[in-house]
């Protein structure tokens, strides 16, 4: 029997209220150094970034920041151990898009597309109205809106910037330049990587 394939595993983080940790930044801070324990591998983690809250009007700017680990877990066991972290943060799930003590999105799994195509050009091409109140039952992989986010594709570009999306064919750094040039400026920096 083989070993599992160790992949990469794009994680983007975010915090724009306080948690059981502190602050948005004390909060990220400490979940970079929670989701590296789970990496098999040294991590990378972007710098921090301050970011509007999405959709606008949503609340307090957001710390973001993207982490890149190394994982033989299957995709929805390494979305569990996200979810507990986010747990301890205090974490409760009431509003879609509402504030948030921490989140924790699985951006991408290797060059993994899950559930299948079909699935994951539905949610891609949903419109921004019916995501508010609609929610896949099931892990989507690549995240289907990843290249329509500046604060998910900035802090990538920090850890994988020549990670290539398997339906898209295009680099993170290409999906990224490929954005407005405004709203790629307003993903800020807030303080340099740490190191998990």
């Amino acid at each position: 029997m083989t070993n599992p394939e160790c992949r990469i595993a794009l994680i983007c983080l975010g915090s724009n209220e306080e948690s059981a940790w502190g602050g948005a930044l004390a909060t990220v801070r400490k979940a970079i150094h929670m989701v590296a324990g789970l990496s098999e591998k040294p991590t990378q983690s972007s710098a921090l970034y301050a970011t509007p809250a999405f959709p606008e009007g949503a609340g307090p700017d957001f710390v973001n920041a993207a982490m890149a680990i190394f994982t033989t877990l299957a995709p929805a066991d390494l979305l569990e151990h996200l979810h507990r972290i986010e747990a301890a943060a205090g974490r409760e799930r009431t509003k879609r898009w509402g504030q948030r003590t921490l989140d924790l999105d699985l951006i991408a799994v290797g060059d993994m597309v899950m559930p299948d195509h079909d699935t994951y050009a539905y949610w891609r091409d949903l419109p921004l109205q019916d995501q508010l109140i609609e929610t896949p039952e099931q892990l989507v992989l690549p995240h289907p809106r990843m290249q329509d986010r500046a604060f998910v594709l900035v802090p990538l570009c920090d850890v994988a910037p020549e990670w290539r999306h398997p339906l898209l064919r295009r680099s993170v750094a290409e999906i990224c330049a490929d954005l407005p040039l405004a709203a790629r400026a307003e993903v800020t920096p807030l303080a340099a990587p740490d190191a998990p």
